[in-house]
């Protein structure tokens, strides 16, 4: 890993000059240097991301701050994260190709990635609130799940494979740990950074930490994200990763990626499909203008479970060529028939994985650091109390009484049983 001491945080001019020592990236980009316009657009949690448009071509940089930009720098965080960043796109394009933008050059020691300058995609969380539908997605994104989970997994990959692959990720701990401190531990107790729709929602905040049922549940989440390294994940899969038009869909922002549960992915994916259902109700100017939304995102929430446990299942009885379950021991009719039933019941215990998981994504944005602008963006704060406690009793039943939901549709129909459930919150 590069030294910190061998590491600039490129501004503007900084940035302008270093591109334009790359050949490559100063033909793609075209004209003068000095007439290239930069724009500083990041608006997450940890980095800087810059969009560069010369005459010719644009292209997107992005670069790791040594601290969570959120917080400041009083929250240090490796600038190795870009390096795993890196490595996690890279391997995602070979498994899922043009489901990640195209990589154009990385510098290790600057922690700082060049890419496609995906336009006219848009963040697909910022869609969702304006009420967009996705057509694509639902294909894009299953594609995407099923085969870079699959094929980094113990099913597709010899058990020297898979261990080679969980060592070249297990120095993102710093990453994990952000993880499993903000969405597993902080929400269930008193956490300086921990933040909720005050006053209404004190109660729920209060509840959270005496609720030992559910204590008992994160806490088993939380030992399964760090002890079961089933496959190389995202670590964030959430609509604010997730770039998109009406036709193509982009995966971005995997610096999260290490190995561990799948149901973790495809937990987070549910769980940021299920928060834009519930605080539709809160972006209404007139009553019902966003049923056609609202519907469609339930549909795209059962749509993605069943297409992905699918293209799941068709890939493994394509070609399972990893040590797990190897095919010499299910020979004959029998065995094939011994077989398929496991398959089932493998999808049947990462579906009740993806279940607790997506409670988990679903509560730590109600009550932890970081939230979603599906809610944020509600102006009306006790409106948007009310669209987090509809999801919040979701959630909870979720994670507690997960063996309820055998089906994807159980969860879509408390979803819409909850839509204009009205909560007793306090009154600010």
């Amino acid at each position: 890993m590069a030294e910190v001491g061998d590491y600039r945080i490129l501004h503007e001019a900084a940035l302008r000059d270093y591109l334009a020592g790359i050949s490559d990236l100063k033909a793609l980009l075209g004209g003068e240097p000095a007439a290239w316009g930069i724009t500083e657009v990041g608006d997450g949690n940890l980095n800087l991301v810059f969009i560069v448009k010369g005459t010719r071509g644009g292209v997107a940089v992005k670069q790791a701050l040594p601290y969570v930009r959120l917080v400041g720098e009083s929250w240090p965080l490796p600038l190795s994260r870009a390096h795993y960043e890196y490595l996690a796109l890279s391997k995602q394009a070979q498994l899922a190709p043009g489901l990640v933008p195209a990589l154009l050059h990385h510098s290790e020691t600057l922690a700082l990635t060049v890419m496609e300058l995906l336009e006219p995609h848009i963040i697909m969380r910022k869609g969702m609130v304006a009420a967009t539908q996705y057509p694509g997605f639902v294909d894009d994104i299953t594609t995407f799940m099923a085969r870079t989970l699959f094929f980094t997994s113990d099913l597709a990959l010899s058990a020297a494979e898979k261990k080679q692959g969980i060592a070249a990720f297990a120095g993102n701990h710093a990453l994990c740990k952000i993880t499993e401190d903000l969405i597993f531990t902080d929400p269930y107790r008193i956490a300086e950074q921990n933040r909720w729709t005050a006053p209404y929602l004190d109660g729920l905040a209060t509840e959270l930490r005496d609720d030992m049922d559910l204590h008992v549940a994160i806490s088993r989440l939380k030992l399964k994200f760090m002890a079961s390294p089933e496959a190389l994940l995202h670590g964030d899969l959430h609509t604010g990763s997730i770039m998109v038009t009406e036709s193509q869909t982009r995966v971005i922002d995997p610096e999260f990626a290490f190995y561990g549960p799948m149901g973790f992915d495809v937990g987070a994916v549910l769980a940021n499909l299920l928060m834009a259902y519930f605080a539709s109700a809160g972006h209404e100017r007139t009553l019902g203008e966003r049923q056609a939304f609202e519907s469609w995102v339930l549909e795209t929430v059962e749509k993605v479970w069943n297409e992905f446990a699918r293209k799941f299942l068709d890939l493994w009885r394509a070609g399972a060529t990893g040590d797990a379950y190897p095919v010499t021991l299910f020979a004959g009719e029998r065995g094939a028939a011994c077989l398929e039933a496991e398959r089932q019941a493998y999808m049947q215990r990462l579906f009740a994985d993806t279940v607790g998981f997506a409670a988990a994504k679903t509560l730590r944005r109600i009550f932890g650091l970081a939230h979603n602008i599906d809610f944020e963006l509600i102006e009306d704060p006790k409106k948007r109390a009310i669209s987090e406690a509809r999801a919040v009793r979701l959630a909870r039943a979720m994670m507690v009484e997960t063996g309820a939901f055998q089906a994807i549709a159980d969860i879509t129909g408390a979803a819409r049983k909850l839509r204009d459930w009205m909560p007793e919150i306090a009154n600010g």
